[in-house]
């Protein structure tokens, strides 16, 4: 069944929380997209305990995802009030007033997508108790990695902007990747996906390999847009340039330094 009963209730409970988007448009990508996230662990977290399928790894899933969005939301909501840059490019990234039919096209969109991005937790659920166990811890432990890499990553940037405004961070996680924070969100979802895998049937692979390669292109888009912010305001130092030919814009180790054509 690829939409099995009641996945209309995390349709729902996304809806009802990325309505925030409606009070400022970025908010349906950002706060809004953390807290939707939460709302879903919580709501699994509910169906799973009522229908009696609330096993010790389906409960850890659904705290990671409740962990994870109440953390991200946070931090973003946090970082908009205290820094007036990231108001600032928030502004930027908003330009003109948004008709109201173009948000309401954002709102039920990422309302759709946050739920096709936790489906594979979703559809263990409704498997249970079916399905291999040890992919469920599997996924767990990889999503809890991730959580952990964007909360150090977020933390230090936060620390190396107070310290040196007008540098990027360049120290910590970032010395192995631009963009750590990015890539704890990919590893976060990538455990995700793998707590599905033993339980996705038929259709039900494409919805969560749906989600998975979404959310893996928009961290990729992100990266390739700050990319482009820091090459106009750090570009002229000649420590950013030894920086960024040296560190992996995404992900560690692997040697990919641009995403974004070097302008000549």
């Amino acid at each position: 069944m690829i939409f099995p009963p009641l996945t209309w209730v995390l349709l729902l409970v996304t809806a009802a929380i990325c309505a925030i988007g409606f009070y400022k448009f970025v908010y349906f990508m950002s706060v809004g997209y953390g807290l939707a996230v939460s709302g879903i662990g919580v709501a699994i977290f509910i169906i799973a305990l009522l229908r009696g399928n609330l096993t010790p790894a389906m409960a850890v899933l659904c705290v990671l995802l409740l962990i994870y969005g109440v953390r991200l939301g946070g931090f973003l909501l946090i970082r908009e009030i205290k820094s007036a840059a990231y108001r600032k490019t928030l502004n930027e990234q908003t330009g003109n007033p948004v008709p109201f039919p173009v948000k309401v096209v954002m709102w039920l969109l990422m309302a759709v997508l946050y739920v096709v991005q936790t489906s594979p937790v979703w559809y263990r659920e409704t498997a249970a108790p079916n399905g291999p166990l040890i992919t469920a811890w599997i996924g767990a432990a990889v999503m809890a990695v991730g959580i952990l890499l964007e909360a150090v990553a977020d933390r230090q940037k936060s620390a190396a902007k107070l310290k040196a405004p007008n540098k990027p961070a360049m120290d910590g996680l970032y010395k192995i990747s631009r963009c750590p924070n990015y890539f704890g969100e990919m590893t976060f979802w990538t455990g995700v996906f793998i707590s599905g895998w033993g339980v996705l049937k038929g259709w039900q692979w494409l919805i969560a390999a749906l989600g998975y390669v979404m959310i893996l292109m928009i961290m990729i888009s992100g990266a390739q847009r700050l990319e482009k912010r820091q090459n106009k305001n750090y570009g002229n130092l000649p420590e950013y340039q030894a920086y960024v030919e040296k560190t992996p814009i995404l992900v560690p180790f692997i040697p990919v330094y641009h995403l974004v054509k070097p302008e000549k």
